[in-house]
């Protein structure tokens, strides 16, 4: 089973053409992600080229997960477009993994609640 098939990856260019290697080398790299969390909707990755930057080109990769629960968003900047992608994946994976750790610490610690009412004794 083909599990690029299944997730939705949109990868977009502004002021950049993007390449059928470019858009492969992102598919490869956001299934990882996928493979750490299963209920991602949707992945959105706009790659960005600024030419105007004083030091050259600067590219900037923007990151959107849409997931069950409050989407996520992360932006990064390179000098290299294939090192603006692996940041941006390397800061989506932290950022995913620390929501899952923060939701299993909720689910396994569940806070008390005060009841008002006295519960009555069960008589033996």
């Amino acid at each position: 089973m083909n599990s690029q098939n299944q997730h939705e990856v949109i990868v977009s260019g502004i002021h950049l053409e993007l390449t059928p290697s470019l858009k492969t080398f992102v598919r490869e790299k956001t299934e990882r992600l996928f493979r750490h969390e299963e209920r991602i909707v949707r992945m959105r990755v706009e790659l960005e080229c600024d030419r105007n930057h004083a030091s050259g080109e600067q590219f900037t990769a923007k990151g959107h997960i849409q997931i069950q629960g409050p989407d996520m968003n992360a932006a990064v900047h390179a000098d290299e477009c294939h090192k603006a992608i692996s940041l941006l994946v390397d800061k989506l994976d932290r950022m995913l993994q620390r929501r899952h750790q923060l939701r299993r610490v909720k689910r396994n610690h569940p806070h008390a609640v005060d009841l008002t009412a006295e519960i009555p004794k069960v008589l033996a």
